[in-house]
């Protein structure tokens, strides 16, 4: 190749790589098709690694052992959420007791958009988009997830319109978390009265019926006061490192 045209072929790779980046009339289409191709390549391995292993392995132990691990996961998310029930029970004995919460197991697609590595594409079968649904990784509360054109995205804990319900510390102060395009979270509309500390554990209420009481969120490393509320900020326990597979929460109840 004549070197006089490679300075012009490094311009042109420069602008297309820019107008890729800022441009959603050109990610859109591409984002969409790369999609569809990386769910008929993670379909496909599935597939083939399932007619692997039934063929070269004893199918039904393997199966009955992949179910087993889903139940165990499952059950692993209930026994928190009975724990944090039981423990208001004895405090009110009135209460009563009824919960039966459903998890499931979903896939990571893709980054919604190419540089936001706070926004990802989610493969849930049967996705309900008039719901707003409770993303778990390891027991550890890694975001949200809502719809966008119809398609389940998940807003991990970073994300500035990653909001959920919180309590800070042994006195349960109520707050709403939310992202902050940052590493940490914050923490808002903390009532003043309420004492808190750095150091304290921040997790999920429940009273947004998006998370059920007491998944583990971060701890808090800053407190401030503004306009009558205390603001913490939060350093999550999920940290996005490679968000291949969570858990949703399907129903609490």
């Amino acid at each position: 190749m004549n070197k006089k045209f490679l300075p012009y072929l490094f311009i042109l790779l420069a602008l297309f790589m820019g107008a890729l980046y800022y441009t959603n009339t050109i990610q859109s289409p591409l984002l969409s098709s790369l999609n569809a191709i990386k769910v008929f390549y993670h379909d496909s391995v599935k597939s083939i690694g399932d007619s692997i292993d039934k063929h070269f392995f004893q199918a039904q132990k393997i199966t009955e052992l992949k179910s087993q691990l889903q139940k165990y996961q499952n059950n692993h998310l209930v026994m928190q959420q009975l724990a944090s029930e039981l423990k208001d029970l004895y405090q009110e004995n009135n209460s009563t007791l009824s919960t039966n919460p459903k998890t499931e197991l979903v896939r990571t697609i893709s980054y919604e958009k190419f540089g936001n590595l706070n926004r990802i594409w989610l493969d849930i079968p049967d996705y309900n988009t008039s719901k707003i649904y409770g993303l778990i990784y390891k027991e550890m509360v890694a975001g949200i997830v809502v719809p966008k054109d119809s398609k389940p995205l998940g807003l991990l804990n970073s994300d500035i319109k990653s909001t959920y319900a919180v309590y800070i510390g042994k006195e349960k102060a109520p707050g709403i978390a939310h992202g902050n395009n940052d590493a940490n979270l914050v923490v808002n509309f903390i009532p003043a009265w309420f004492k808190i500390e750095i150091g304290d554990e921040v997790t999920t209420s429940g009273l947004d019926h998006i998370f059920f009481k007491g998944l583990k969120v971060g701890r808090v490393i800053k407190l401030s006061k503004s306009q009558g509320y205390q603001n913490a900020i939060v350093k999550p326990y999920y940290q996005a490192c490679e968000p291949s597979y969570f858990h949703i929460i399907r129903s609490l109840r």
